[in-house]
């Protein structure tokens, strides 16, 4: 078995979607960044080329390359999965937190997990997203910014 950390933050910025796991969430404001920014799936998908010490998201999906301007960051978690299949790996289970003053995720945590677990193909109780808020400190508790940490666990597929 080995194990990976990620984490990501993105900015908030008016006329920007709010997507977290893959869920648009109804919010005034969205993540800033060259993607749909989706914080909580590049900190999974730092996590998982972690734990394959296959590099980071930024050499994998490099913000420089137009190809992925916009991107739809649950897509790039499924070429990670893909990546980590042929390489032999299978994802045992992923745990993640975002951190957000505001919105409130609660809503939002099922279909969360549930986009997550389907990209992964890993069941559901595999996947733990939980929502902290920042308690009014720094840009996250000043509602500039939100961030997220993950950490998984891939295991080579016995032969």
């Amino acid at each position: 078995m080995r194990y990976g950390i990620g984490y990501d933050i993105h900015r908030l910025a008016p006329d920007r979607r709010l997507v977290l796991g893959g869920v648009e969430i109804a919010f005034g404001m969205g993540l800033l960044g060259h993607s749909d920014a989706d914080a909580l799936v590049h900190a999974i998908i730092d996590a998982l080329l972690g734990a394959a010490a296959i590099g980071d998201i930024g050499q994998l999906f490099p913000d420089t390359d137009p190809e992925y301007e916009d991107a739809e960051s649950l897509k790039l978690l499924g070429v990670v999965a893909e990546i980590l299949s042929k390489d032999g790996f299978h994802v045992v289970n992923v745990d993640s937190i975002i951190v957000a003053e505001r919105p409130k995720m609660a809503p939002y945590i099922m279909d969360m997990r549930k986009k997550i677990s389907a990209k992964l193909e890993i069941p559901i109780g595999c996947v733990s997203v939980k929502a902290k808020t920042n308690e009014g400190v720094d840009a996250i508790g000043c509602g500039e910014a939100i961030a997220a940490w993950a950490i998984a666990c891939i295991e080579r597929e016995q032969e």
